[in-house]
């Protein structure tokens, strides 16, 4: 990786800036508005869905103990709090189901950083809907193409998941920085400082996909809050260096070494968007499990019965077995619902039993209790988790698996299922959306009032503000019953 010359007008921070600059000013192309209208949705049904989650109730305490000037909505606190808490909070719950969207091959997760990053910022500027979609778009775009830069041809794989590092939240916490400095008014300079600045606080390692721990849950609430603390702090000066991205001790040289590549970074900026092409989760699990899960619903479909199973072997791509099928042992016998989503024996199991909800599975068939069923365990416990040269020839373009089960009887069973439901090539309809929506926000919201909320977030762009979306969800479960959203407040900009 060669470096660059600080003082060239070609750094990688300064041309997003100019990005953003013309990308609010000049508009967005409708496609990619209608695609972050949908990751909003998606986003707020996320966050409500995980509100009652320990973890998620640790967060709001912490938020709301720290107190603070009131700016901006922290999804289920009844005041306001500061825009860099309420962005902390939010991301930690967009991300705490696993449940958020994923960009291929760069394997992250953009949506749950930039989202909560934007939505706390705009609400405290008072920016637009318009404004807001568009500075989503940009911070989803910067982090993707930061992601990208570190997917590495020759493995076939990222090379921030090879060094443990998540780029989820490293590339998520510069690209929202972009969003927050767009939606503060600080113009293309402004983006740039905040990128560099955001660039120092970046972090995440991913230890606990492996062998336990919630902090993961953590990783986007803080890079979002980075994000708006970086804006902010650029707002009163701060200011980041010009080659923050590329140059000899900026963001690629620490995380990635030698072995990032620059194309991706700028490479028809503006002209060519990755945002609508990320992939929407239809099953609240490690994204390497989906395939699984649907082939074992494929083989239920075929006739194969859970009790009548005999021994399964899942052959996914090599690099993904280090999450979903290492340490076996624990694997075979997750301890609790959340490591049971990365547990590749539980996610094959799931699919051949059979869900309850949403889309095929959803919330209810991760939990501590089905993780440890001693059923579900005797299943599990025949579970093989391989590599396959037929995945590795996709990964990580799909994240594919081909299952193969053999019955009590003898009778051999196949599956394969090579590209990944929520994706382009089998993407998720509006309809499908609106169910996955109604699933997480079901036991939190009057179904008037999430359908208030959804049509609002799906027209935001033609909204004076952010507040009406974000106020209903206020207080949830907590406190008195959401303000009620008046007719003039959503459809005002109509």
């Amino acid at each position: 990786m060669a470096d660059v010359d600080g003082s060239a007008p070609d750094a990688v921070a300064v041309r997003f800036g100019v990005f953003a600059a013309d990308a609010l000013a000049g508009g967005i192309p409708e496609d990619v508005a209608a695609s972050v209208r949908r990751r909003v949705v998606d986003v707020l049904g996320l966050c409500v869905g995980a509100l009652e989650l320990p973890t998620s109730v640790a967060a709001a305490e912490f938020v709301s103990d720290a107190g603070g000037r009131p700016e901006a909505t922290a999804i289920g606190l009844a005041e306001r709090v500061p825009a860099a808490q309420a962005a902390f909070l939010n991301g930690v719950l967009a991300h705490s189901l696993d449940f958020d969207d994923t960009h291929l091959p760069s394997v992250l997760h953009p949506s749950a950083s930039v989202v909560p990053a934007a939505l706390a910022a705009a609400e405290a500027a008072g920016a637009s809907g318009a404004d807001t979609v568009a500075a989503i778009a940009v911070g989803l775009e910067v982090a993707v193409r930061l992601g990208m830069a570190g997917y590495n041809t020759d493995l076939a794989n990222s090379v921030f998941f090879e060094h443990g590092q998540h780029a989820t939240s490293i590339c998520g916490a510069v690209g929202a920085a972009a969003s927050a400095a767009l939606l503060l008014g600080l113009g293309a300079d402004g983006v740039q400082h905040a990128i560099g600045v955001a660039a120092s606080m970046a972090a995440g390692i991913i230890e606990a996909n492996r062998t336990g721990g919630t902090v993961k849950r953590l990783h986007c609430g803080w890079a979002a809050h980075s994000a708006v603390t970086a804006a902010q702090l650029v707002r009163r000066g701060f200011t980041g260096p010009p080659t923050a991205i590329e140059g000899r001790f900026g963001f690629l040289r620490a995380f990635l070494r030698e072995e990032a590549d620059l194309a991706p970074l700028l490479e028809g900026l503006g002209e060519t968007w990755a945002v609508p092409g990320i992939f929407f989760k239809p099953y609240p699990a490690n994204h390497f499990l989906h395939a699984a899960i649907d082939a074992g619903m494929d083989l239920r479909e075929q006739g194969l019965r859970a009790e009548d199973l005999d021994h399964i072997t899942v052959r996914v791509p090599s690099s993904v077995i280090r999450t979903i099928g290492q340490p076996i042992e624990i694997k075979r016998a997750p301890v609790t619902g959340y490591q049971a989503q990365f547990s590749g024996p539980f996610a094959v199991i799931a699919g051949l039993i059979g869900g309850g909800g949403g889309l095929g599975l959803g919330l209810g068939d991760f939990t501590d209790e089905l993780a440890q069923d001693p059923w579900r365990r005797e299943l599990m416990a025949k579970v093989d988790i391989e590599p396959s040269e037929q995945c590795d020839a996709i990964y990580p373009f799909q994240f594919p698996a081909v299952v193969d089960a053999v019955d009590t009887a003898g009778r051999e069973w196949h599956a394969e299922v090579l590209a990944n439901r929520g994706g382009p090539e089998r993407p998720l309809n509006d309809e499908e959306l609106g169910i996955k929506f109604d699933m997480n926000v079901g036991a939190m919201l009057a179904p008037e009032v999430a359908g208030e909320i959804r049509s609002a977030a799906l027209r935001m762009d033609q909204l004076p503000d952010v507040r009406a979306i974000l106020r209903p969800l206020a207080a949830i479960g907590t406190g008195p019953a959401p303000a009620p959203i008046h007719e003039g407040e959503l459809h005002a900009a109509r």
